[in-house]
């Protein structure tokens, strides 16, 4: 079996309210079985995920967000070493370091899409907002999923609300 071309990574503890963000647009978006498309979730990133990133040309990693603005915020990503690799969760930028150091060479271009949470409180339900901003994030990245060009997705972290990070 070969590995699909796209990650799609999200992250987040489903049991607390707006942070099941990323799990659930990872949900929506393996309903509609993409080619070339494997979607990903965990309660937080591990360096055990290092694996995961192997042979793939893109990544997409999603995460809920208490202070990015509305819906969401995109941007592509590289690898940096913070203090992330030594607690037991950890930052994309780290887990891309991690992937730099075990197999020596550079891990695929990856993005980041950060969606605008509110209520993160455990036991507590996803928040309308939160629910609305999940709504234009999935279309976002239904639309990243069917074009599968880094020059695509580096496109899109140009247009609006969406930003690029260096």
């Amino acid at each position: 079996m070969s590995t699909a071309k796209i990650l799609i990574f999200a992250y987040g503890n489903p049991g607390r309210g707006d942070d099941a963000l990323g799990p659930e647009l990872t949900a929506a978006i393996e309903l509609e079985k993409l080619p070339d498309v494997e979607c990903q979730t965990d309660m937080q990133l591990q360096v055990e995920h290092v694996i995961d990133l192997m042979d793939r040309e893109l990544i997409l990693f999603i995460d809920a967000d208490a202070s990015c603005a509305e819906p969401f915020h995109f941007s592509e990503i590289s690898g940096a070493k913070d203090d992330s690799y030594t607690s037991h969760a950890m930052t994309p930028h780290a887990l891309l370091h991690a992937y730099r150091t075990v197999y020596k060479t550079d891990p695929p271009p990856a993005f980041l899409l950060r969606i605008r949470g509110f209520q993160f409180e455990l036991g507590s339900p996803m928040s309308v907002k939160a629910s609305s901003n999940l709504d234009a994030a999935t279309v976002f990245v239904r639309n990243l999923s069917m074009e599968k060009t880094i020059s695509f997705w580096r496109e899109s972290v140009s247009q609006g609300y969406i930003t690029r990070s260096e």
